[in-house]
């Protein structure tokens, strides 16, 4: 986990959220870069999560962390960007079998559907686990 570099990103409903996330990366020494937004003043959420998910794709970062009010809004939007597996993840368990199964490149996350606590598990877990590859990058590089 430690060389990795973390684009991360929210809209407004996301904000808060993605501040805790980002002091998480600090504690854990991740290298990361906010790519906004900076308030909670209300901006699109497809803007950034496209915005993610192209810089993630291209290799400028090894993963992405975006987070709007439910995830789903983002996860739809980071997924129509070829390469990405944006997978949200409301629970532990989840966040680890993305990354096991499907090697997901970018979590999302839910700041109206998941507390602070649960997420910073959750950020976690998906940081710490590695894809499994061998029976599994058969069914990932049908995705592509």
């Amino acid at each position: 986990m430690k060389n990795l570099k973390i684009a991360i990103g929210s809209d407004h409903a996301g904000f808060e959220l993605k501040e805790e996330i980002k002091q998480k990366l600090q504690e854990l020494y991740l290298e990361y870069y906010d790519f906004g937004t900076y308030d909670k003043t209300r901006v699109d959420y497809p803007v950034i999560a496209k915005d993610i998910a192209a810089r993630v794709a291209d290799g400028k970062f090894d993963r992405g962390i975006i987070v709007c009010g439910t995830g789903i809004g983002v996860a739809i939007a980071a997924n129509k960007v070829r390469g990405i597996r944006a997978a949200n993840c409301n629970d532990i368990f989840c966040a680890k079998m993305s990354r096991l199964h499907n090697n997901a490149n970018i979590l999302t996350l839910g700041g109206r559907v998941v507390g602070p606590g649960l997420a910073l598990e959750i950020v976690k877990t998906w940081l710490e686990t590695e894809f499994e590859g061998e029976r599994h990058q058969k069914r990932v590089d049908m995705l592509e």
